[in-house]
């Protein structure tokens, strides 16, 4: 399946499930049946979105076509959706950033960078690979130095690493927020990380990462407190912020500022 396929699937299964949660009463139409069904049907999208129903039903359908952006502003509007699912439906539409066919590479500068930082910081690659890191981070996750490059993945480790989910107090939040920053940052559907790579991978290794994919949350950055429960001293506290480097943009630069 190729790119543009991918793109399609991802934006006729994010259409289903957002038309499923739509309620109908705001829209006001009467309950289906005694089911008390919530969401709408394709005919009132349709309708709604003032767009044929056949055409709707070929965009559910991942047809071929190329959906204009007033359309998907309009079923945005319909579907209630947030800023950043929002740009995350007009990306899947064509309407947006489309993810580089390689990732850029660590480079001296960038470890310089990280260690001239006297807290916490990495470097996260497109696939959210940790490529780079400084010693105060390996301080944080000692684990960091010694796990296999193949699973050297925020994504894997967050869902497989026991050690690293003890040090999240709130790991079932936290996680659940990974996943929503995932989907809307690295434009997964576009790249081999959707469809085989780390998405696939973790998928098979971990039913919770799986079910949570499955139910398609998108969710932006925004900083704001992080809490670790080190082995050796305890509680910590610090405020995450990231930064994406000028001569690296689909690198993620992440920092823990202690507090």
């Amino acid at each position: 399946m190729n790119a543009g396929q991918r793109r399609r699937e991802e934006l006729a299964a994010f259409l289903k499930d957002r038309r499923a949660r739509a309620d109908r009463a705001s829209h006001g139409l009467p309950e289906v049946g005694r089911s008390r069904v919530r969401g709408l049907r394709r005919e009132e999208v349709a309708t709604l979105a003032g767009v044929s129903a056949t055409w709707y039903t070929w965009l559910e359908q991942a047809r071929d076509i190329n959906p204009s952006r007033q359309v998907m502003l309009s079923l945005a509007r319909l579907f209630r959706l947030s800023a950043i699912e929002t740009s995350y439906l007009l990306s899947l539409a064509g309407h947006g950033e489309v993810a580089p066919e390689e990732s850029s590479a660590m480079t001296p500068a960038l470890q310089r960078l990280l260690d001239v930082m006297d807290f916490p910081a990495f470097l996260l690659s497109a696939d959210w690979a940790i490529i780079g890191w400084n010693a105060e981070y390996a301080q944080l996750y000692p684990r960091i130095s010694t796990v296999e490059i193949e699973d050297r993945n925020l994504l894997w480790l967050v869902f497989t690493d026991d050690q690293l989910q003890e040090m999240l107090p709130d790991w079932e939040k936290q996680s659940r927020g990974f996943v929503g920053s995932f989907r809307a940052e690295t434009r997964g559907w576009l790249s081999p990380s959707g469809e085989t790579g780390i998405v696939a991978r973790v998928s098979a290794a971990s039913t919770q990462f799986a079910a949570i994919w499955n139910e398609r949350d998108v969710a932006g950055f925004q900083t704001g407190e992080r809490l670790f429960r080190h082995p050796l001293i305890g509680l910590t506290k610090y405020e995450q912020h990231n930064l994406t480097p000028a001569e690296a943009p689909d690198l993620t630069l992440l920092m823990y500022v202690p507090l």
